[in-house]
């Protein structure tokens, strides 16, 4: 045994927490895959073609209800590696860089200071400068056999070859038959979603053979028996309304797990070959699960719950999902499970589910779906996603596993909408949930601060009261047309001229769907949001008055726009933010299509991962008649 393994384990045998069994520590291995759901034949999909991992299954345990907490890779594995929600660190936006709080460690740190050789091939995509030291190695030759001997090891090894670039990659060879795919409720039964769906199975299975050729290695080894093996994928499935949307088909990923013998001490309650645990896990509980494992108590920075090792936690009532902007085009919505029924809250319900997204509208699917739709082809449930949403979803997932019936409006469901809304909120102020600011406004609010750290009491985030107005703001009856005489639209009015800027913001977007009260005192004025100090704030009010303003104020509003859609002049997520509202708003001008084509589409200084945000907003803007 070299130096510093001996000096950990003689380090180890006086650590606080750790028992005699727990001091020989395992090897730690995950193996994950890109862009697919449990569509796994241990997971009970017979078309599927998957016999290593349908090993694995019967090898060990295959939990029944795991979210990767964000339907998106960055955010997703923002959460996996810090255990801390990705709302809660700023970090819901996809490929944003936030700063993490001072002192706050990643798994692999954890790890190292416990003496684990880490490596990660290939992929990291945090949505924070990663620390220092994070990874003995990343990369694409990070290897376990580069450890010193006997080192005990933490090595991920993350398969691309199921990602959603990977099912829309044409010539194709095809192995599954297009014809015996299952389509979703929500997909048309077309030729080239048939494709899709089969081309996506076939990646699953080559996925699945390179799982085999990994878990062949660790043999060849002969560290089958020293190994706790873990396998998942880091999100829903690549095609559209899976990937990108909270709902359970884009959070639900197959999770399998393997103790062997010398380690089942260490496993998940109800553990055995070919068990299923009920318990619901997700991507936050994975980093303490693992320092569990390694006989490590979780710092209490973690937000998430170890189901396995000496400090396993009690089971959560509830798992949660979250998504804001996914690449050039902004959202907000949150969920949450209990295993059985899918609670779906949306703070931008004035948009459409499929909003175009470049990247999303290159897979045959997308594009046929919406050409369909465009030309009244298409019958409910396959409409749904090209049009706005309600405010509350709910889904049984038991009678309904696509989630295509809202059960949010019928009174038989009323004590479970009520009993998940409640977490949903508990949630958002349990975690001191960020994405109720605008982007540009946490990054002018927050600075050069960690937004978490930033966030913490009231004085600076009084997210108590800007809930409440989220909340009321994108709240109504079966339409907005019913709620415009509801009390809570005066009350919006009236909050236009608070002294919080994401209580302005908030009210002028809940106003810019319900319409505004022509009898309201301060009618007149509003246009005075449209140079308030906040970029977003201009921006949600030009919105409000360039659709139930005057001709004159729809005029004034889209200059107000265009003039925060120069990202030469303004910070880059607020020009972004002031291109969506005027491709939402549509019907432009001659004078304002052509100030669009003078925008600058690249301008130096924007971070490298959204450089192209803007072209490609103006792109899709300028090509619309």
């Amino acid at each position: 045994m070299n130096g510093p393994v001996l000096a950990l384990w003689l380090g180890l045998l006086t650590a606080p927490g750790l028992t005699k069994e727990s001091v020989e520590l395992p090897n730690l291995l995950w193996i994950t895959s890109e862009d697919n759901g449990p569509h796994l034949g241990c997971y009970g999909d017979e078309y599927a073609s998957t016999p290593h991992l349908d090993r694995l299954s019967e090898r060990g345990l295959r939990f029944a209800h795991a979210w990767s907490n964000a339907p998106v890779c960055a955010p997703a594995r923002t959460t996996l590696i810090t255990g801390v929600h990705a709302p809660s660190l700023g970090a819901t936006n996809m490929r944003s860089t936030v700063l993490l709080p001072e002192g706050l460690m990643l798994l692999p740190q954890w790890l190292r200071k416990a003496g684990y050789f880490c490596t990660n091939r290939s992929k990291e995509d945090y949505n924070f400068p990663k620390p220092e030291g994070t990874w003995d190695i990343s990369g694409g030759q990070a290897h376990w056999r580069k450890r010193h001997a006997d080192q005990p090891f933490f090595s991920v090894f993350n398969i691309t070859v199921s990602h959603e670039s990977r099912l829309r990659k044409r010539p194709h060879k095809a192995i599954h038959d297009p014809a015996k795919v299952r389509l979703p409720a929500y997909h048309p039964d077309a030729p080239e979603v048939r494709q899709d769906w089969a081309q996506y199975h076939d990646k699953v299975s080559e996925m699945d053979a390179r799982v085999g050729a990994i878990l062949a290695q660790l043999s060849e080894d002969g560290l089958d028996e020293t190994t706790i093996v873990f396998y998942f994928s880091d999100h829903g499935a690549g095609m559209p309304r899976s990937k990108r949307w909270p709902y359970d088909s884009g959070l639900h990923v197959p999770m399998l797990a393997y103790f062997p013998p010398r380690f089942e001490h260490l496993a998940p309650d109800g553990y055995g070959s070919g068990k299923v645990s009920e318990r619901l896990v997700s991507f936050v509980d994975m980093a303490p699960t693992m320092l569990s494992i390694a006989g490590l108590a979780p710092p209490e920075s973690m937000q998430g719950s170890a189901f396995a090792g000496t400090h396993r936690a009690a089971a959560p009532e509830f798992t949660h999902g979250y998504s804001a902007r996914m690449d050039e085009r902004y959202d907000l919505v949150r969920s949450v499970s209990d295993g059985r029924y899918v609670f779906v809250r949306n703070y931008m319900p004035q948009r459409i589910y499929g909003q175009y997204l470049d990247y999303m509208f290159r897979t045959p699917t997308t594009r046929v779906w919406r050409e369909l739709y465009d030309q009244g082809k298409l019958q409910p449930p396959q409409t749904f996603f090209w049009e706005t949403k309600p405010p509350l979803e709910l889904y049984d997932l038991q009678t309904d596993p696509d989630e295509v019936r809202n059960l949010a409006r019928d009174p038989e469901y009323r004590a479970v909408l009520g009993r998940l809304q409640s977490a949903q909120r508990e949630q958002a102020m349990r975690i001191r949930d960020l994405g109720f600011l605008p982007e540009c406004e946490m990054i002018a609010r927050v600075g050069e601060q960690a937004p978490k750290t930033w966030a913490e009491d009231d004085e600076h985030y009084d997210l108590g009261r800007i809930l409440a107005m989220a909340e009321r703001a994108t709240s109504w009856g079966k339409t907005p047309q019913e709620s415009r005489v509801d009390p809570h639209r005066r009350w919006l009015q009236d909050s236009l001229s608070d002294e919080d800027s994401a209580i302005r913001y908030w009210a002028a977007m809940g106003l810019g769907i319900l319409g505004l009260d022509p009898y309201h005192p301060q009618r007149s004025e509003w246009t005075r949001l449209l140079v308030d100090p906040s970029p977003a704030v201009r921006i949600a009010a030009a919105e409000m008055l360039a659709r139930k303003g005057s001709p004159d104020e729809r005029h004034q509003s889209l200059n107000a726009l265009l003039k925060l859609a120069d990202a030469s002049k303004n910070e880059l997520h607020a020009a972004v933010l002031a291109l969506c509202t005027i491709d939402a708003l549509g019907d432009l001008s001659t004078e304002h299509r052509q100030a669009l084509t003078e925008l600058p589409r690249e301008p130096p200084g924007m971070p490298p991962r959204q450089s192209n945000y803007v072209s490609r907003l103006l792109d899709r803007i300028l090509s619309e008649e």
